[in-house]
Parts: C-alpha cells; structure tokens; sequence
C-alpha cells in the first residue's frame, strides 16, 4: 500500500507563529461516531494551521476499495485477498480540502455511503490494517505534527500526544446528526436505519481485541450532545492554548 498523507504538490500549510502551540504537537480526538470529531478538528486545524487526518476515513477508504473488488461477500471477508491487493493500493489526502483520494479517485462522498459505514469496523478490526496505518501515522506525526480524529488516536497512535480529547454524545442525537448529512447528500435511508449501525459499530469498535475504541485516562471528556460546534471548538481552543 502506499499511504501519502500529503503528497508535495500540496504541502503548502506552513505553521503560524502561535505562543502556546508547537508545530510538532500532536493533538488527538477520539469518541463515537457523529460526535463532531472531524468537523472541530478541521477548525483547529485551520486555526493552528497545523495538518489534519481522519484517521476513520483511511479505514472507510479501505472498506469501500474492498467492497469494490468484491473482497466482501455475502457477510464474508477474503481477508487474503485484501491483505495482498493491499500492496499495490494508493490512498492519500488533500490537506487543504480534506478529501481523500484512492488510486487517484476522490471518494470522499462515497466513504461516507451506508454500505460502508455496515462494514468499515469489519475492516478497522483487522490487525494487518491496523499495523500498517499505525506504522505510517506515527511517522507523519514526528515529521510535521497533526491534528487527528479517531478511536485510538491517545490511548494507542499517540499515546504521548500533547493534548486529548474524548468526544461522546447521546446515541440519538448522533443518529440524527448522521441522517440529516445522509439526506443532504441525497442519500436514502431512514433514522432507525442509521441509529441502529451507530449502536453495531459502537459495540464493534469497544469490544474488538485491537486498538479497542475507549476514553485515554488522561483525555478531556466532552459531550457535544446539547452545545453548539462554535461552542466545542472555544473549548479546545482555550484547554490548548491554556496548557
């Protein structure tokens, strides 16, 4: 596989001269699905002008190359298969627009479709997947640092990282949060649809014997279920910039 955060065309974010922010920090968001993760790390990113990674997107990006190939079938993974077409796979980011590119292709809306979200803590569970994107991560933190969303970003990516967040909000509002998107982009589903994959790939991602989704005993909890995202990002801002 070969992983380019930031190809060169695009490495033109430069760190601003911020008092209380090194640009070699590392700061990790971890916490359920549709808890505003990504959207307030993109502000910070912005505003620190430090690089952002989805780090679930790479796993989606993973997912949706295996569902293409026909790696998944009927419930069943070719982990084999995977493991080898792997090896020849180029998925990379625009820092600048955040999407994602796979071989070439952006599909940033398609790795958001209900399909992958069925099967994505499938993928994320594989240790092989893991290793690989564990390796590569920690590698493009000690070269320029970043601003990373996940669900193991403090307690195992970056368990030295400067600053940590954990984000959780009630299984309805995040259910709701994700369907409005869903119906936005014009996709067709229903809120008990979406509910009920959030609940699965919680219980997935907790109880997984690797790199299992949990609060790092040293992260700030925030629940995001009844404030607003201005009101989430003033939080971080001010815990980082106080730290």
């Amino acid at each position: 596989m070969i992983l380019q955060f930031f190809p060169r065309k695009y490495l033109t974010l430069r760190p601003l001269n911020h008092d209380r922010l090194n640009s070699s920090s590392i700061i990790a968001i971890d916490g359920f699905a549709s808890t505003g993760k990504s959207t307030i790390a993109k502000m910070l990113s912005r505003h620190y002008q430090i690089p952002f990674i989805d780090s679930g997107a790479l796993y989606r990006g993973i997912t949706f190359f295996a569902l293409e190939n026909g790696f998944i079938k009927e419930e069943a993974l070719d982990e084999e298969s995977l493991r080898i077409a792997l090896d020849v796979l180029k998925i990379w980011f625009n820092p600048h627009s955040g999407d994602l590119y796979l071989n070439d292709e952006n599909i940033s809306d398609k790795i958001r479709l209900p399909s992958i979200s069925e099967y994505v803590s499938t993928i994320a569970k594989l240790p092989f997947v893991r290793d690989f994107l564990l390796q590569e991560l920690r590698l493009m933190g000690r070269e320029n640092g970043l601003i990373m969303d996940g669900r193991d970003i403090g307690t195992v990516v970056f368990p030295e990282a400067d600053h940590k967040f954990f984000f959780n909000a009630r299984p309805e509002i995040r259910a709701q949060r994700r369907f409005e998107e869903l119906k936005l982009k014009g996709q067709k589903t229903t809120f008990e649809e979406v509910l009920k994959n959030l609940i699965h790939r919680d219980k997935i991602d907790s109880a997984r014997y690797v790199a299992p989704l949990r609060k790092a005993s040293d992260a700030l909890e925030v629940d995001t279920s009844d404030v607003s995202t201005d009101e989430v990002f003033a939080l971080l801002v001010k815990k980082i910039d106080a730290k």
